[in-house]
């Protein structure tokens, strides 16, 4: 895993979303710069689609409800088939490499909201990884976000 840098992460917040509110919708758009390493996290009602590159390497995520049970929902695009096997299992060895870098990110840059609602800490997190091959379509259990914390 990459170390996270505070320093590097830049966040912004979208139109009717504050640093505490709303809890639904929640969605958070994290990309990257590959040269310079910065980390950008984007949070609004809706995802940023406009930051997000054809290289579809961004991490999406929102908070989700069923019944009185919390989560928070995590999409990360390894293919739609237009890769070969072979580079959607790189992409997939990253993603899974880069993803608590990526969480870690996400709950540093959103800690006032986290504060503010000390339960989200233990909503459980699930990681839907987005494939046309079987064998990296998943859905998987990350812990909490106690687990990232800086």
């Amino acid at each position: 895993m990459s170390t996270f840098y505070p320093e590097k992460l830049s966040v912004q917040y979208g139109d009717g979303v504050s640093s505490t509110e709303p809890l639904m919708p929640r969605r958070y758009t994290l990309t990257h710069s590959d040269i310079t390493g910065e980390l950008f996290l984007n949070i609004g009602m809706n995802y940023a689609w406009e930051k997000i590159k054809p290289m579809r390497d961004e991490v999406l995520g929102e908070w989700k409800c069923h019944g009185d049970f919390l989560y928070f929902c995590v999409y990360l695009h390894v293919d739609q088939g237009q890769y070969t096997p072979s580079v959607s299992a790189k992409r997939n060895e990253v993603f899974g490499r880069e993803l608590p870098l990526a969480l870690t990110a996400i709950r540093y840059g959103d800690q006032i909201f986290f504060n503010t609602y000390p339960q989200l800490d233990q909503a459980p997190i699930i990681i839907n990884f987005l494939s046309a091959y079987p064998q990296f379509a998943r859905q998987e259990n990350w812990g909490t976000f106690q687990n990232f914390t800086t």
